[in-house]
């Protein structure tokens, strides 16, 4: 009879232990993908002022690209600006006037989906991510056609 018990009381602390073992794991996998999304949202940041100031693409094919690295962003998630030879954003940017492009990321959250806790404050805001690129040869990258693509 007395191991019967004692299995018993081994079974209940086992699964106490188990509780916070995976209370702790999945803590750590859900920050892994927060990190994993920062990195991807400032990837993001810099393959789209890559390709918008290599391939003179306009905002929707610049944020479809944008798209490979992060899934769930919208065009309301993705600004670009180009800017002209004096500084200011220019509208009618093109190959020929453009001095640069600055891609920005603002308004991405974050969900968590581990009970750890951090699910009871909803999303959190991750910081704008943003790259600044001066122009290169636009439409006509000699090394690569697929960044265009």
């Amino acid at each position: 009879m007395k191991n019967q018990k004692q299995a018993g009381a081994t079974m209940v602390e086992f699964a106490l232990v188990l509780i916070v073992f995976l209370t702790f794991l999945l803590g750590i996998i859900d920050f892994s993908r927060m990190l994993w999304t920062w990195n991807a949202a400032n990837e993001a940041t810099r393959w789209g002022a890559r390709a918008s100031v290599v391939c003179d693409k306009d905002a929707t094919v610049v944020l479809s690209n944008m798209k490979k690295f992060l899934p769930q962003l919208t065009a309301s998630n993705v600004k670009i600006d180009w800017y002209d030879q004096t500084g200011n954003i220019s509208t009618s940017c093109n190959h020929t006037n453009c001095a640069g492009v600055n891609v920005r990321i603002n308004g991405l959250n974050y969900q968590w989906i581990s009970p750890v806790g951090f699910s009871n404050y909803g999303s959190i805001p991750m910081p704008g991510f943003s790259t600044y690129l001066p122009r290169e040869v636009m439409g006509q990258d000699p090394d690569s056609a697929a960044v265009c693509s």
